[in-house]
């Protein structure tokens, strides 16, 4: 099973960006489904985007086109590129990989949008 350990939160003002990555360690990342999803205060986490092994992608209405996902097999690492930031975009963002009935989460990473 793998482990997730994410990195690049923190404060950036409206209409910033920043790159969160999110590296596992173990075997046979690139036979997971890796996820973004975040959670704002007093809301559900939600799905922020996917990218599958085979690298398509999918995302939230609320951030297409302006969030990118990627990943790096041979790093064991996935990002995910955020530009023209809103302060609705504040919340704790977690890593998830996904295969089969085994789902890993990360331990989240603070992101805050504010002037």
């Amino acid at each position: 099973q793998v482990q997730l350990v994410e990195s690049g939160g923190g404060l950036v003002q409206p209409g910033g960006s920043l790159r969160l990555s999110c590296t596992a360690s173990g075997s046979a990342f690139s036979t997971y489904v890796m996820g973004w999803y975040r959670q704002a205060p007093g809301k559900q986490r939600e799905l922020v985007a996917l990218i599958a092994s085979g690298g398509s992608t999918n995302y939230a209405d609320s951030v297409k086109g302006r969030f990118t996902i990627s990943r790096d097999n041979a790093e064991n690492t996935v990002y995910l590129q955020m530009n023209s930031l809103k302060p609705e975009d504040t919340a704790v963002y977690y890593c998830k990989a996904h295969r089969g009935f085994e789902n890993v989460w990360g331990q989240g990473t603070q992101v805050t949008v504010s002037s």
